[in-house]
């Protein structure tokens, strides 16, 4: 008997399914648009998006050039943009701003659509060309929506999160350079980051690659080069202190300074002495890298 009546109400499960999936199936086939717009808000507001969108997409022809043109197709956007179709969204969006630039919902519609053009956006390591589309895009809305906007601060939040990737690919592209030990193409590469974006977040990083690649381009190089080397490493070195005098990688900079110096001839001290120094900043340094790690893994710079 339990098992038969499991059966029982099994079939009248798949019955009612059937049976609601073939009316869902004769609505969208059907040419009741006042049916079919009622259905569509109420799958809306029963949060079923898919069906919701496929009721508007169908709408939109058969209401195509009427009073409710914009509704439909602004919440047939709005209905894949909630489904997390932000592909289809976006270029819902896009059409509906062409469209109708004038609507009640073009402020709305306007601020979705960049968002589904933010999160089509890449990680800081693949191509940042959605990342310029989209920040130029941003840029566009804070100049037509300006002041006290309800998408303000999100907007904002996005735009320093796609600067923050702009900056970390540059600086990891210049980096590259370092970690190949070609100290002369990677001071040039720094150099450039800079001139092309004095903000930069990483700048303190930028600043310290750039004195390291100098130093280390002179350290390697013959005899009859290195003077010449080394002064361009202090220029990078007090360039470094006077911007940035309690640095975290003030220490080992001074260090290289005086290794520097000592080159140079201008250094009195041993080189016991500064081998010492040289122990002490490599132990804060592996504790600096730690908690760098720690926290790009917890959400930091990294992206």
């Amino acid at each position: 008997m339990k098992i038969f009546s499991k059966i029982m109400v099994l079939g009248a499960c798949l019955l009612a399914f059937a049976a609601c999936k073939s009316e869902y199936e004769a609505l969208l086939s059907g040419n009741d648009v006042d049916a079919k717009y009622r259905a569509a808000f109420e799958y809306f507001n029963q949060k079923k998006y898919s069906r919701a969108s496929q009721l508007f997409e169908n709408l939109s022809v058969l209401t195509n050039g009427t009073e409710r043109d914009d509704t439909v197709q602004y919440y047939w956007g709005l209905s894949n943009y909630r489904y997390k179709d932000f592909y289809t969204a976006e270029t819902n969006f896009a059409k509906f701003l062409e469209k109708f630039p004038r609507s009640p919902f073009a402020e709305d519609a306007r601020f979705l659509h960049l968002d589904c053009m933010y999160r089509s956006t890449y990680r800081w390591e693949l191509d940042q060309t959605p990342t310029y589309a989209c920040l130029q895009a941003i840029a566009e809305y804070l100049t037509a929506f300006p002041g006290d906007n309800p998408h303000t601060d999100a907007c904002r939040k996005m735009a320093a999160d796609l600067n923050e990737r702009l900056d970390r690919k540059a600086f990891e592209n210049a980096r590259l350079y370092y970690k190949m030990e070609d100290y002369k193409a990677s001071r040039v590469a720094f150099r450039n980051v800079l001139k092309d974006d004095s903000e930069n977040m990483y700048r303190e990083d930028i600043l310290y690659y750039t004195a390291m690649s100098s130093y280390n381009y002179a350290r390697l190089s013959v005899a009859a080069k290195q003077r010449e080397r080394y002064l361009t490493f202090i220029d990078d070195y007090y360039n470094f202190i006077g911007e940035l005098p309690d640095s975290k990688y003030r220490r080992e900079l001074d260090v290289m300074y005086r290794r520097a110096q000592r080159a140079l001839g201008r250094y009195t001290g041993t080189e016991e002495e500064l081998d010492a120094k040289e122990k002490d900043f490599a132990r804060e340094r592996k504790q600096l890298e730690k908690e760098s790690k720690k926290n790009e893994t917890s959400g930091g710079k990294a992206k």
